[in-house]
């Protein structure tokens, strides 16, 4: 019988930003398809009642991804419990309001803190845990990393002009940092992203509904029209697409952003 190439038991996987609620997603599904999970969070005991979900595959850690000391205290302790991480999901992430363009607030007033916040956050906040845990899978010579951009990289939403250009980065980091690797180390480190399209969140839900009325915003709309397949996207959507970025069935890819996007990208509106 051919082994099943989906079957990460075995793997250790560190999920940044553990509870967020996609994030939340990709690690529950990585802990039934056998893998051991690692939750990291700032607020700890939020990530304990989340790993109490997931079971005994999973753990909670305290982790800040922008904290190089803590994320340092965070990869003993997952190699104490689980063994050294073989997969790394840089899921942490965000936006911020004040860094948002508004009716109110134009792009020549934003505040440098909410600017450098965002572009931290995403950036730094990916660069920064794959040094760390990264470093474990190069020397090891075995590991995949995925990243996570967003369909913003590839066409700026109007808007979000921090996070846009933040997550453009992300999508040249997993490309840089794919070669670096693969030549420097091992072509058994694999780093690829995933840009997920348009899903309801709680730090998007107040550009996509209407707080009073409950109904889609205007940009909202816009986003269906401009989506072939006509919804937006659930968590569990983003489950395969990581599910096969870190199996063996994906060995030969690498370097790689995935649209998980319902077509987005693909349509030109007409």
């Amino acid at each position: 019988m051919t082994q099943d190439p989906f079957d990460l038991s075995g793997k250790t996987a560190v999920v940044t930003g553990g509870c967020g609620v996609l994030c939340f997603a990709i690690a529950e599904g990585l802990a039934r398809h056998g893998a051991n999970v690692a939750l990291l969070d700032r607020l700890y005991e939020r990530g304990q009642e989340c790993a109490s979900e997931i079971g005994e595959r999973a753990i909670a850690v305290y982790g800040d991804v922008l904290d190089r000391d803590a994320l340092r205290e965070a990869e003993e302790q997952v190699r104490r419990h689980f063994g050294p991480a073989t997969i790394l999901i840089n899921c942490a992430g965000g936006n911020r309001p004040e860094a948002t363009t508004d009716s109110r607030r134009s792009f020549f007033d934003l505040p440098e803190e909410a600017l450098r916040y965002v572009f931290d956050l995403n950036l730094l906040g990916t660069v920064l845990p794959t040094q760390v845990f990264g470093r474990v899978m190069a020397e090891q010579g075995e590991g995949a990393i995925v990243n996570v951009s967003s369909m913003s990289a590839f066409r700026p939403m109007t808007r979000v002009v921090a996070y846009s250009a933040a997550k453009a980065a992300i999508n040249n980091f997993t490309q840089w940092l794919a070669v670096y690797v693969a030549q420097e180390y091992s072509p058994q480190v694999r780093v690829n992203a995933i840009a997920p399209g348009f899903f309801l969140t709680n730090q998007n839900r107040y550009l996509l509904i209407d707080e009073q009325t409950g109904e889609l915003t205007e940009r909202g709309r816009q986003i269906l029209e401009h989506s072939p397949m006509g919804r937006f996207g659930t968590p569990d959507d983003l489950l395969g697409p990581v599910l096969w970025l870190v199996s063996p069935a994906a060995a030969f890819v690498t370097g790689v952003v995935l649209p998980v996007d319902g077509g987005f990208n693909a349509y030109a509106g007409v």
